[in-house]
């Protein structure tokens, strides 16, 4: 059943900061991680982002942390795990982007999407402009500054071992932070609109780190990093 309580290989909970975890993991049958996010708004709610399932002793901390409330399914394909976070939390509420929704709603039920996600004090989402409403960016404040979560519209997967890694590599997907050859075909809709939304967010005060699907965090001058991701973007190929 899709929605036993299945437990895959993972890393254990890393404590970012006082509201803001995250939990790195394996995903079935590939080389490439995935990761959750769980932020704590300031009434002590957890907001999980893309959830995976973990061991009972590190769901029972998690629950320590706050009240499980909103699981985001950031797009169609990070849904593996949302079955069973709702199967064991019946109350959680499901957003996912407006883009996504039909797809996500095959596994888990869905009650909204980005735009009809209630106030949650110290998170935020957005859908991200430029991608057919397919994926958003989730914003965290922290006392040490803002975190920005974003999804596979950004990459920043350093380059695997094997056939994998070195068809990964080929074909652009790993090395640094980047929008990747496969994003830019079937998520990036307008380029421009895409670049734009993504120095948008470079502005942020206080911007502390930017979290990519795939999967180290951009914590070395991520402003700067978003822009020179948007001008890459917004430069012609060829």
């Amino acid at each position: 059943m899709a929605s036993a309580w299945k437990v895959l290989p993972n890393q254990g909970i890393e404590r970012w900061e006082e509201n803001l975890w995250r939990v790195r993991g394996a995903l079935p049958d590939m080389a490439l991680e995935r990761q959750m996010l769980v932020a704590r708004t300031q009434d002590g709610r957890l907001v999980i982002h893309n959830g995976i399932a973990l061991e009972e002793e590190a769901m029972a901390e998690l629950e320590a942390f706050g009240e499980p409330s909103v699981l985001i399914v950031p797009n169609r394909f990070h849904r593996l795990d949302a079955p069973r976070f709702k199967a064991r939390y019946p109350n959680l509420k499901v957003y996912t982007p407006a883009g996504a929704r039909r797809a996500v709603q095959t596994r888990v039920p869905v009650d909204g999407t980005y735009d009809e996600l209630p106030e949650l004090p110290g998170v935020q989402l957005e859908h991200l402009r430029g991608v057919r409403k397919a994926e958003g960016v989730m914003r965290v404040e922290s006392e040490a500054g803002v975190t920005l979560i974003l999804n596979d519209c950004l990459f920043n997967q350093p380059h695997l071992p094997g056939l994998f890694g070195a068809i990964y590599r080929l074909l652009g997907q790993s090395g640094a932070p980047k929008v990747t050859a496969i994003a830019r075909l079937f998520l990036v809709q307008n380029k421009a609109e895409y670049a734009d939304h993504l120095r948008e967010l470079a502005e942020i005060p206080g911007l502390i780190r930017v979290v990519p699907a795939h999967i180290d965090p951009i914590l070395e001058d991520p402003a700067g990093t978003l822009r020179g991701v948007a001008d890459a973007l917004s430069r012609p190929r060829g």
